[in-house]
């Protein structure tokens, strides 16, 4: 009893620390009721995080009857004076909120704190997509790349910001201290998104490798034991094969594309023999959408699945035959790249083109895919046995990407991407119809 006593009382106390710092006027205790706030905030238990959110919710709203005099008054005369106005009464209390908590001490931190606690209850309250639209949109101006400070990371970097590498990397996980000093010896490179506010963690990294040629294999990349290439003459190709968010409350956030670009830009002017800057990239979701019968649906108009590459998919899932044994099955029987027949080969190749190649425009696209293609990257090669992880196998049957920077057509690459049409190489094309 005296327990739920206590968590109610701190329920109060943070919902009753809201009330305050919304209703000051001045910006003398602003600070103060801010810290009060994020302090009694940190008191709550997880299960009163969703209560917490919910009067946030409820209780600051735009005043609906206003907002609607506003619109009405814009809408009969579009002048400055009625466009401030409804700008002004259309915001959401809330914005005002979470711009006065980032006034407390590490209020920044705390704001992102908060939404990532916040995103862990939008499946099962969907109202509270209204109070994480105004923590997004704020989010996102307070992170705007060109605040942010980028880094190389090195092993002579503090050891916090190292560990956060270790802890983070969500593409090709490192295996230790070992592991992660041959990812920074001198042909490799990492580079993080730092905030002034928040000096010690790092937001987004991105790993590099710098080679001769372009990788089609993953494997020596990730090699703790692998020969170090220490002659930058070598250094033909850059290619980005892992990028990770450090931060969940930053969902949605953009930054990765930004720091990939200015990534590119500064290789290639330390290293000018740098011609060609490559991803190799896995494609999560590749084997689950193949056992779901390959169905673009909505994410591809018809037009764009013309008779020849309707009949090579259709052809391709013939020759795999994955309705008489499932994916996992096959893997469990032993499937392996190695013991693939010529025809299993070449569906997977043609089938995999056909997915990035013509539907990661569509809402279900391939999520790496977006990304790249949406930063302006080219599809440049699809690689047979690229990853043999088990996991590798069982997302994407061992398939790798090499998206490709052309740093002089991303952007037209972006205009392209945004309008719906996917640049992809010849050689993909190729697959596309064997």
């Amino acid at each position: 009893m005296l327990e739920k006593l206590a968590k109610a009382r701190n329920l109060s106390k943070a919902n009753n620390a809201v009330k305050r710092l919304i209703s000051e006027r001045g910006e003398s205790n602003a600070v103060s009721m801010a810290d009060d706030v994020v302090n009694n905030y940190r008191k709550l238990t997880k299960d009163q995080h969703t209560a917490f959110f919910t009067y946030l919710f409820e209780k600051l709203n735009p005043q609906v009857d206003a907002v609607l005099k506003a619109a009405q008054n814009f809408a009969a005369e579009a002048t400055a004076r009625n466009y401030i106005n409804l700008q002004k009464v259309s915001e959401s209390p809330r914005q005002e909120l979470f711009r006065r908590l980032n006034r407390a001490g590490h209020g920044t931190a705390a704001v992102v704190q908060m939404r990532r606690d916040l995103l862990q209850l939008l499946d099962k309250k969907p109202e509270l997509a209204a109070v994480d639209f105004d923590m997004r949109h704020l989010l996102s101006s307070w992170f705007n790349p060109g605040f942010l400070k980028m880094h190389r990371v090195d092993w002579k970097s503090p050891a916090e910001v190292l560990e956060k590498l270790i802890q983070h990397e969500a593409v090709h996980a490192i295996d230790g201290w070992d592991d992660l000093r041959r990812r920074l010896q001198p042909d490799r490179r990492c580079f993080a998104f730092f905030h002034p506010q928040l000096p010690s963690e790092p937001l987004i990294f991105v790993e590099v490798a710098l080679l001769p040629e372009i990788p089609t294999v993953i494997t020596p990349l990730v090699d703790k034991k692998a020969e170090t290439v220490d002659q930058p003459s070598q250094y033909k190709v850059a290619v980005f094969y892992s990028i990770s968010n450090c931060e969940s409350g930053l969902r949605g956030v953009s930054m990765g594309n930004f720091l990939i670009k200015r990534v590119a830009e500064q290789l290639h002017a330390e290293f000018p023999s740098l011609k060609t800057f490559v991803t190799l990239s896995p494609i999560p979701g590749f084997m689950d959408w193949v056992s779901a019968g390959a169905n673009l649906g909505e994410d591809i108009p018809a037009e764009k699945l013309k008779p020849n590459l309707r009949t090579a998919r259709d052809q391709a899932l013939a020759a795999l035959k994955l309705d008489s044994q499932s994916w996992t099955e096959r893997l469990s029987a032993g499937w392996h790249p190695d013991l693939a027949t010529p025809k299993e080969q070449e569906a997977l190749l043609c089938l995999a083109s056909i997915y990035l190649g013509l539907g990661s425009t569509g809402r279900n696209g391939n999520p790496v895919a977006k990304f790249h293609l949406g930063n302006g990257a080219k599809l440049h090669l699809v690689n047979w046995a690229g990853d043999l992880s088990r996991k590798g196998l069982r997302q994407s049957a061992g398939l790798m990407v090499n998206y490709l920077y052309d740093l002089g057509n991303v952007e037209e690459n972006h205009e392209k991407f945004a309008n719906g049409e996917i640049v992809y190489s010849r050689a993909v094309g190729k697959l596309m119809a064997p």
